[in-house]
């Protein structure tokens, strides 16, 4: 499929040494992570060492200083070889670093963001709670000032990494009194504080690696150093952040889609029905053909999508476009594949059953794809 991303060949040696580290290390230990439940610890620090964890962060902090591409690569081939169940790796490099790099002292990314890009250290961020998901406003959660610190109290729940997260970047209300955009408040909360506890993995449908936890603070203090940025100044921080976030998971849904379809395709050419190839047929050739322009369409969108954002551009209302309607063809792709797999499509052994399955979440986290088009419409003045 042709790119219009404009990868350089540094790109393509970066590309081509995690390709091999996650086909040889990682591929054939993937149904006993999937039985554990998580990725162990010292396959991040593997990726740590291939240099795939954090690209972007400044050489002073351990880092490559590399540029957004190398985080494409990145998310690009997690989901090519791991799936979605290792969403917790591009979302640590990509999703919750960022934070503490924009916003964080050098004091701060000095103390955190080294053990971050060699994997020794694990990070989370925690916004969504019981009674607040996509509207951030409505957190509970507090932490009040006392004395050099603050004691927070609440809930989070949904939490990716959570159950072995060493840094949490976690969102609270620090005033209540004034408006939740102006109240809310940024911390970066180590594991091990006194007050913080974080719940046994979570059972879900789906993603059977990727640890999903509750985190519950009581009376639980932190120093004034641990506040991220200016106080009142979270809801701003985020909304700043959703732009990425929502991109790198429309990439990996991309990916997962391309993917889907290669193996069906394969199997279609192998499979014989009524001593016929599978893929001889006019019903399978008009739906093959009808996902492969889906997929095109997804494709041709998430590129352009990534040259904008590389240049700083306000693509809020086109990255809410396509988190939405990627995630939701990668459902109709994973559905239809299944179809034509027939019986053996519903076989555990089978890769399509499980990104069947695992490709479902991809529409609710990250924001709801409801919440999407409310976005879309609000930008459009409606």
């Amino acid at each position: 499929m042709k790119r219009s991303v404009p990868f350089e060949q540094e790109h393509e040696i970066f590309r081509d040494s995690l390709k091999r580290f996650l086909e040889n290390e990682c591929v054939p230990h993937l149904e006993k992570w999937c039985d554990s439940g998580v990725m162990p610890r010292e396959y991040w620090k593997k990726l740590g060492e291939q240099g795939a964890l954090c690209p972007w962060v400044a050489e002073e902090y351990g880092g490559m200083g590399a540029d957004f591409l190398f985080s494409v690569v990145l998310a690009e081939e997690i989901a090519r070889y791991l799936g979605d169940s290792a969403v917790g790796v591009p979302l640590h490099s990509d999703m919750v670093m960022p934070y503490i790099a924009s916003y964080g002292s050098p004091e701060q990314k000095a103390q955190w963001m080294p053990a971050a890009v060699t994997g020794e250290k694990i990070s989370a961020v925690a916004m969504t709670e019981p009674g607040a998901g996509s509207d951030l406003a409505a957190i509970r959660a507090t932490a009040k000032r006392d004395g050099d610190g603050y004691v927070i109290n609440g809930q989070k729940t949904f939490i990716t990494n959570g159950t072995q997260a060493d840094l949490v970047v976690l969102a609270v209300k620090t005033d209540t009194e004034v408006s939740p955009h102006q109240g809310m408040s940024l911390f970066v909360v180590e594991r091990g504080t006194p007050g913080f506890t974080v719940s046994e993995k979570l059972e879900k449908i789906g993603i059977p690696f990727q640890d999903t936890a509750e985190m519950y603070f009581e009376d639980c203090r932190v120093h004034t150093d641990n506040l991220l940025g200016e106080e009142g100044k979270g809801f701003i921080y985020l909304m700043e952040k959703l732009q990425q976030e929502r991109l790198v998971v429309s990439m990996s849904a991309q990916v997962r889609a391309e993917v889907i379809l290669e193996d069906t395709i394969e199997y279609c050419r192998s499979r014989e029905l009524f001593g016929k190839p599978l893929s001889s047929m006019q019903n399978t050739q008009f739906k093959v053909a009808e996902m492969a322009t889906e997929i095109e369409l997804g494709r041709t969108m998430i590129d352009r999508l990534i040259v904008e954002h590389m240049k700083g551009e306000d693509i809020v209302t086109e990255v809410s476009m396509a988190k939405w309607w990627i995630t939701e063809m990668l459902n109709r792709v994973a559905n239809q594949c299944l179809q034509l797999h027939g019986g053996y499509g519903y076989m555990v052994e089978y890769p399509v059953a499980r990104a069947w399955v695992d490709a479902r979440v991809q529409t609710l986290y990250a924001g709801t794809t409801e919440v999407m088009k409310m976005i879309i419409a609000k930008r459009m003045g409606l």
